[in-house]
């Protein structure tokens, strides 16, 4: 016969279990702040701020690229993608 567990713990293990499950099934929001002196391949980030709306892809090659620059583009689902062609310096 297995050991009864008091009310109080009981309702506590519940609440633990249900809220790890709420918790794993949430969607992930991060955003991601540059502060001062942020560089990629030795081109200067700072002070931008990408979310889930707002995100960032940045491609580095080692010659000239074709399209060498950032722009700002729709990516399909209601934000935008800053899209960088960048040398690596």
């Amino acid at each position: 016969m297995k050991p009864m567990m008091p009310r109080q713990a009981r309702s506590m293990a519940l609440a633990a279990v249900l809220g790890g499950a709420i918790a794993a099934a949430a969607p992930a929001s991060a955003e991601v702040r540059f502060g001062r002196n942020v560089y990629v391949g030795g081109h200067d980030f700072s002070h931008q701020t990408f979310n889930k709306k707002r995100r960032g892809v940045i491609h580095l090659y080692d010659r000239t690229p074709r399209n060498q620059g950032c722009t700002w583009r729709v990516d399909g689902r209601g934000g935008k993608v800053k899209v960088c062609h960048l040398r690596r310096r």
